[in-house]
């Protein structure tokens, strides 16, 4: 059905009566990503569950999270991630300019400190594993709050985790979605 993929993607009806047996949100089975999780389902019952309590953003600013989101699927290389959270962002209501800054976060004249000190937080975890004293302390100066703090990292992990899913699974966009921004410019 697929092609080369490693791992073949539910039929969207099985994957919805998986989802309904395990008492996933509906919409997830029609998702690549989920067709595929959904193979194994306490797995995807478990990822989907952190993945909405993240969305739902009860701390973090929806539009810092979709900067991290972006900024990870840029350096990872992942269309997937990307391409739907271009979709996600630009439907809140971030700029094309916004998103695209986090290509080059460092120069992009759009960013204050909060959002630098969140992509610098981002690119310190990606590379490291960790955030360091210093950005730790810009995005307190930024963010304030304990709870945001722990959210932005919770954020951050997760989304680097299915940048890691989509890529070593090689998960196919949704048919007639298109991938990448406008510009069709790729990280290289």
């Amino acid at each position: 059905m697929m092609g080369d993929v490693r791992a073949e993607p539910l039929g969207e009806e099985e994957a919805a009566r998986i989802a309904d047996q395990f008492g996933l949100n509906p919409r997830f089975a029609s998702l690549s990503v989920f067709r595929v999780l959904l193979r194994t389902p306490h797995l995807a019952k478990s990822v989907a569950g952190l993945l909405e309590t993240l969305l739902r953003g009860e701390f973090l600013d929806g539009k810092l999270r979709e900067l991290v989101i972006m900024r990870i699927g840029w350096v990872t290389g992942s269309c997937y991630e990307w391409t739907q959270h271009w979709r996600v962002a630009r439907m809140m209501g971030i700029s094309e300019e916004t998103l695209l800054g986090v290509r080059d976060w460092q120069s992009h004249a759009g960013y204050g400190a909060r959002e630098r000190a969140v992509l610098a937080a981002t690119d310190e975890t990606i590379e490291t594993g960790t955030i360091s004293p210093e950005t730790w302390q810009a995005c307190r100066d930024c963010l304030g709050r304990d709870e945001v703090l722990i959210e932005l990292v919770a954020a951050i992990g997760n989304w680097r985790l299915f940048s890691s899913l989509l890529r070593s699974l090689e998960i196919p966009l949704e048919d007639g979605v298109e991938a990448w921004p406008p510009d069709g410019r790729e990280p290289t």
